[in-house]
């Protein structure tokens, strides 16, 4: 499928087509390149490649066949104009963020973020002289008052991890640009197939793509997309130059998990809502959170800017950490974890993993209280998933 046409199919068709490039040999799976570099046939040709004079690769650390068919698939699906791999989903946040700032500038990011990107935030950006500002990412007046005249970027993820809040991406893009600074969305929750922000004003959507994406728990990766403009000014020189790189391999690992990718998440989404609806209601859990129910503290933005709900869930077991322990350890079915959107069903415990970093008053702003779980749903039959989990309920 080139890319002129891309668009003229649906998003299950640019996921199994788009981006595709056969070698002489014409294969019907893509091939994997495994190659650090590439032979020239004369010293003028090499010299005119390093310039950009002519297109072709030059290095694995930053163009490779594998890696270039991946990012033109993903580019495809999300409707973006250039896509740039990485290594993991943080090197794409981090690199997505640094690319947009320097020594002297400021960031405005929801407070409720992964563990390890509010560290970057927090950390990270302040060690280069990159100040922050943290705000209620669902009260849009906070994020105008947040800014200043050296702002330069927003940040925010949506649905939120783990309480899965939903922010009104429109609202703050409208904000970010008002005040000159660029929007950079973690869509990871969402998976592009149920939001599309740069249609909403978004300049910039990072996937790791460890998660859905892969979806098999095989391959660490992450992306960045925006516009071919934005990919070259901020991101082309980062990334060629300190190499956060995707493997080849890996590459190859997320174009056939792409392959599946609709199927999967469908079939996630449905399990997921199953679950949402026989743990409502609950005599052990006092709070459940999914972007599908009516209940849902946001739903009108969910209705407003997502095709559909989510494969994961939310909810609180009654007793803090020790009835939360009792639940997991009575799971049998479901496994204990920190990844998602894996083909086998998942929980976490994001007070003593994912947010163990946060003090318990900074969670308890967040609404991560001791006996939050988090449920990814996998693809077993969803009966047996609800069995599991009722009965590991027995045992708080």
């Amino acid at each position: 499928m080139s890319a002129s046409n891309a668009k003229n199919y649906r998003p299950e068709t640019r996921l199994v087509h788009a981006g595709t490039l056969r070698s002489q040999f014409g294969e019907t799976s893509e091939a994997l390149y495994l190659t650090q570099g590439y032979i020239y046939g004369s010293a003028e040709e090499c010299e005119a490649r390093f310039s950009g004079k002519i297109p072709g690769y030059v290095y694995s650390r930053y163009s490779n066949p594998t890696m270039d068919m991946f990012e033109k698939r993903m580019a495809a699906l999300e409707g973006a104009e250039a896509a740039r791999s990485t290594a993991t989903g943080m090197a794409a946040v981090t690199t997505a963020l640094m690319g947009l700032v320097k020594a002297g500038d400021h960031v405005v990011a929801a407070k409720a973020l992964f563990g390890s990107c509010r560290w970057v935030i927090e950390e990270w950006l302040p060690r280069f002289g990159v100040t922050s500002t943290l705000v209620n990412g669902a009260d849009i007046a906070a994020w105008k008052q947040a800014v200043r005249k050296n702002t330069k970027a927003f940040f925010m993820e949506t649905p939120t991890n783990p309480t899965l809040e939903v922010y009104d991406i429109a609202a703050v893009a409208e904000i970010a640009h008002a005040a000159g600074a660029r929007l950079v969305i973690d869509n990871v929750f969402a998976t592009p197939l149920y939001q599309s922000p740069l249609t909403l004003g978004a300049d910039v959507v990072v996937y790791s793509a460890t998660k859905h994406i892969d979806g098999q728990g095989r391959v660490l990766g992450g992306i960045i997309l925006a516009s071919e403009k934005l990919i070259l000014d901020h991101y082309h020189q980062v990334l060629r130059q300190t190499g956060p790189s995707l493997s080849p391999f890996n590459a190859w690992v997320l174009l056939k998990g792409l392959e599946t990718l609709s199927v999967r998440v469908q079939r996630q989404t449905e399990t997921a809502t199953a679950v949402s609806s026989a743990l409502f209601g609950h005599k052990k859990i006092s709070r459940l959170i999914y972007p599908g129910r009516s209940d849902h503290p946001q739903a009108a933005i969910v209705a407003k800017q997502m095709r559909a709900g989510s494969t994961l869930c939310s909810f609180e077991v009654k007793g803090g950490k020790d009835g939360a322990f009792r639940f997991l350890n009575g799971l049998s079915l479901i496994g204990i974890t920190n990844n998602l959107g894996d083909a086998k069903s998942l929980v976490t415990h994001p007070t003593t993993t994912t947010h163990q970093r946060l003090t318990p008053e900074q969670r308890a702003e967040l609404g991560i209280g001791d006996g939050l779980i988090r449920y990814s749903a996998g693809l077993e039959h969803a009966d047996d998933v609800i069995e599991d989990l009722l009965t590991a309920l027995d045992k708080v």
